[in-house]
């Protein structure tokens, strides 16, 4: 008594149930029975119209209870149906349809009406133990959902692993407990629903082509293949009491990678080499990547971190591990651990993080390594940035409008007198029409302006020539003994034979072969480009061209004399007084030395233009 005692204790350990209920049985005669609940294992599900099976939970360890040692103890085996929806247990009555085989009861075939709890009750004169099991009746409509074959299946399948290039044999499950119950040897059809292709049909074994073949009930796979891949359906169907029983079960068909590939786990990411940038106060980030193999006999993998040696159970908190799987190729997994650090410190750089990956063939581990980033005062270098980029906005909007300025002021502050480095008499020698409107304004306006309010040395022929000298003798030394010729353009210059195109000739010479002379062109007037010559419409290219705009132009301050000025030599406006009193003392030193001079300074002009009139005529 003792010893059956303690085996109901280790029963109710086993089957994890609360302390047992003890109840009376129905029979006047019979012991208090033990009630262990409902069985953990789960309920049982059958297809209406297909066979079905209830195993008393009481035998599922046999360590504790034997069929064939509690028969010979002299226990009975009862089963009894509580209905759903209903209070009371019913003893079930043995039929054709209701059979009991050892510790089983069978169903061949099941109604709806059969959906409830089934309990089992083991007893004899001095004890009893009962356990419940449930049973559920699907409906053929909702079995066959999510089955590409729509095929009813209430059983899940059951796993089968083939390597690659390998064989193997599948046999319809429960094949052999139908066989015990059947009158005539069961057939089976087999059906497959690839797992590469998403369709809803499947094909009869009798539409497949190489490498499977059918041999009695079971099906053979020679070689196995990528394309084999998917669920199986075997549908068993035996005679019994002249009726046709059948059942459908399931076989999920997977491939693995050939076992003599090398199955050792190893470490992807970090690599030997790789460093960790982190950043103090922030979170830190640290991604451990993993390869590892699928071993047949034990499928169990892992990949983890370790801080200092300890799992991340040691630090709960500002350490966390996120993992997911990456990749999945023929069950070889590719895992990714990412290791949380809340609110990096310092002192975490001293620490030891570890990446570890195990498998039953191996186990690799990895040591990540972490660099402490330079911090860069983004917000200053944002604010420098932005502050450098408005400067240079502005120069360039400031030297866009007043450039002028900026280059006359630049002159004033850095340019040269030309006084102080050439032997030349005047600044500027002024070439106009004569006998016209543009006579006026040059005596009137560029001379008053040149002479009086910029300070410059100015020479106009009609008035600074000798009487009885020769024109044109006269007119290429004026020109070489200026720095600068102006000529003012206007519809009336360089008329054929002119003075104004001999000076325009000698000008354009004396700059293109000794670069002493510059020659500038004002536009008083417009003149369309027919109406220029052809020394003008050669000089346009490369010389500056200001032009007069009216009243626009008369002050001091317009475009039209800041423009003239950058063409002209420097001179400091603020130190006229000075000048002129220097200029008065040089005036009459130049003089003597000008009518000394004249004749070799126009022999040497005069080897560029031989023939005065010559070049009137070519000009014409």
């Amino acid at each position: 008594m003792a010893s059956f005692i303690s085996i109901l204790l280790f029963l109710f350990t086993v089957l994890g149930g609360t302390s047992p209920a003890v109840s009376q049985s129905s029979g006047p005669t019979e012991p208090m029975c033990y009630d262990w609940g409902e069985s953990s294992e789960g309920s049982v599900f059958v297809v209406e119209g297909e066979v079905g099976w209830l195993s008393c939970p009481l035998f599922s360890h046999p360590s504790v209870y034997n069929y064939t040692s509690t028969q010979s103890a002299g226990h009975n085996l009862f089963w009894y149906h509580l209905p759903e929806g209903q209070d009371l247990e019913q003893p079930i009555t043995y039929s054709s349809r209701l059979s009991k085989d050892r510790e089983r009861l069978w169903l061949q075939p099941t109604t709806a009406s059969d959906t409830g709890q089934y309990i089992c009750m083991l007893r004899n004169k001095s004890s009893c133990s009962k356990i419940g099991i449930r049973l559920t009746v699907l409906r053929p409509d909702d079995a066959t959902r999510g089955v590409k074959c729509a095929l009813p299946v209430a059983v899940a399948p059951t796993e089968k692993i083939v390597p690659l290039q390998k064989g193997a044999t599948l046999d319809c499950p429960d094949l052999q407990d139908a066989i015990k119950m059947s009158e005539s040897k069961p057939e089976v059809q087999w059906y497959f629903a690839s797992a590469l292709k998403n369709v809803e049909t499947c094909d009869l074994y009798s539409s497949w082509r190489g490498y499977r073949e059918l041999k009695e009930n079971s099906l053979l796979i020679h070689v196995m293949q990528e394309e084999h891949q998917g669920i199986y359906y075997c549908r068993v169907q035996y005679q019994r009491r002249n009726q046709t029983l059948n059942f459908t079960r399931s076989i999920n068909v997977s491939a693995i990678l050939p076992l003599s590939l090398p199955k050792q786990p190893s470490i992807m990411n970090p690599t030997n080499d790789q460093i960790f940038t982190v950043k103090t106060g922030k979170e830190v980030r640290l991604v451990c990547r993993g390869h590892l193999p699928f071993v047949l006999n034990n499928p169990s993998r892992h990949i983890w971190w370790t801080v200092d040696g300890q799992t991340l159970d040691k630090f709960p908190d500002r350490f966390r591990e996120e993992n997911r799987t990456v990749t999945e190729h023929f069950r070889d997994w590719t895992l990714e651990s990412v290791l949380v650090i809340q609110n990096f410190q310092s002192k975490d750089l001293k620490r030891e993080f570890n990446c570890s990956v195990r498998n039953e063939k191996g186990f690799d581990t990895r040591r990540a390594q972490l660099e402490e980033e330079v911090t860069l005062p983004s917000v200053e270098l944002g604010c420098g940035l932005g502050v450098t980029l408005l400067l240079m906005l502005l120069l360039f909007v400031v030297y866009h409008v007043f450039w002028l300025e900026l280059l006359l002021l630049y002159r004033s502050w850095f340019g040269t007198d030309e006084r102080h480095t050439d032997d030349k008499e005047y600044d500027v020698y002024i070439s106009y029409a004569r006998n016209s409107e543009e006579e006026q304004f040059v005596l009137s306006t560029l001379r008053r302006v040149l002479e009086n309010e910029l300070g410059y040395s100015v020479c106009i022929f009609d008035r600074d020539s000798l009487p009885g000298g020769t024109i044109t003798d006269e007119t290429l030394s004026f020109v070489a003994r200026s720095r600068r010729l102006l000529v003012v353009v206007s519809p009336g210059y360089a008329s054929q034979g002119s003075q104004a195109l001999l000076e325009l000739k000698a000008g354009i010479d004396n700059m293109a072969l000794g670069g002493h002379l510059r020659v500038i062109l004002v536009q008083y007037k417009p003149v369309r480009r027919q109406g220029w010559v052809r020394e003008l419409r050669r000089a346009r290219v490369a010389l500056a061209l200001v032009r007069w705009q009216g009243d626009k132009s008369r002050e001091l301050s317009s475009r039209f004399w800041k423009r003239l000025r950058v063409e002209l030599p420097v001179r400091r406006v603020s130190s006229r007084g000075e000048d002129e009193e220097e200029s008065s003392k040089e005036v009459g030193l130049m003089r003597l030395y000008s009518q000394n001079s004249t004749n070799s300074q126009t022999g040497l002009i005069s080897n560029t233009v031989k023939d005065p009139q010559q070049v009137l005529n070519s000009a014409a």
